[in-house]
C-alpha cells in the first residue's frame, strides 16, 4: 500500500476518533478525562510510530495524553492467543472508547464488549461479509471506523498482472487462515482467475 494511502488511513482514523471523543465529550461532565484504549496485533516500537498522527490531531482539538485524555496502549505482538485478553483487560479498565489496528484484533474486542464504541483502523477485510457490522452505510452495533476492503479488488489485480507480465500460469497467493477476511479474499482471487 502506497505512503498516501496510509496516510490516508491514518487521517480519517483521526477524524473517526475526533468525532466519537466529541460524541463522548457531549454526554460526559466537562472534567472527566477521557480514557482511550489502543489496542494493536503489532509491537510496541512500529505501533506507537505509528499512532503519533493520531496523538497530534487530538492535540489540535485540544486533547493532550496526560491532561484531559490517558490512553492505555496494548500490543498483540502478533500473538492471536493473547488478543482476547487484551482486549478484556481494556474492557476492565472501563475505558471509553477503544481504537483498533491489526487484523484478528478487531474480532477480540468485538467480542469483549457490545457497549464501549470501538473505531477500527484500516481493517483489511470487507466487515459487512465477516459480520462486524450491518452495511458501511449504517453500521449498528458499537463499530465504526474505517476499512482497506481489498477482496473487491482481486479480479483487477489479476488482470492487471496479466496485462503487464503476458502469459501469466500460474500465481502464488500467501495468506493467514487464521483470519476469516483473509480465506475470503482468497476464495474471491481463485474464483477470478478460474474465470479468466
Amino acid at each position: 500500500m502506497s505512503r498516501s494511502i496510509n496516510i490516508k488511513i491514518v487521517l480519517l482514523a483521526c477524524a473517526s476518533l475526533i468525532w466519537a471523543l466529541f460524541q463522548l465529550a457531549a454526554a460526559q461532565q466537562p472534567k472527566k478525562v477521557t480514557r482511550i484504549g489502543y489496542l494493536s496485533s503489532g509491537d510496541l516500537t512500529s505501533e506507537f510510530t505509528r499512532s503519533e498522527p493520531i496523538r497530534l490531531a487530538l492535540r489540535g482539538f485540544g486533547y493532550i495524553d496526560g491532561q484531559n485524555i490517558v490512553i492505555e496502549y496494548r500490543f498483540g505482538e502478533g500473538k492471536r492467543d493473547q488478543y482476547a485478553e487484551l482486549a478484556a483487560e481494556l474492557v476492565r479498565l472501563k475505558v471509553d472508547i477503544i481504537l483498533v489496528t491489526g487484523a484478528g484484533v478487531l474480532e477480540a474486542v468485538k467480542n469483549a464488549t457490545k457497549t464501549i464504541p470501538i473505531v477500527m483502523v484500516g481493517w483489511g477485510g470487507d466487515p459487512v461479509d465477516a459480520g462486524i457490522i450491518e452495511s458501511l452505510a449504517r453500521p449498528g452495533g458499537n463499530v465504526t471506523g474505517i476499512t482497506n476492503i481489498e477482496s473487491k479488488l482481486g479480479g483487477k489485480r489479476l488482470e492487471l498482472l496479466k496485462e503487464a507480465v503476458g502469459k501469466v500460469i500460474r500465481v502464488a497467493v500467501l495468506y493467514d487462515s487464521a483470519i476469516s477476511s483473509s480465506l475470503r479474499e482468497v476464495k474471491e482471487d481463485l474464483s477470478v482467475a478460474r474465470a479468466r
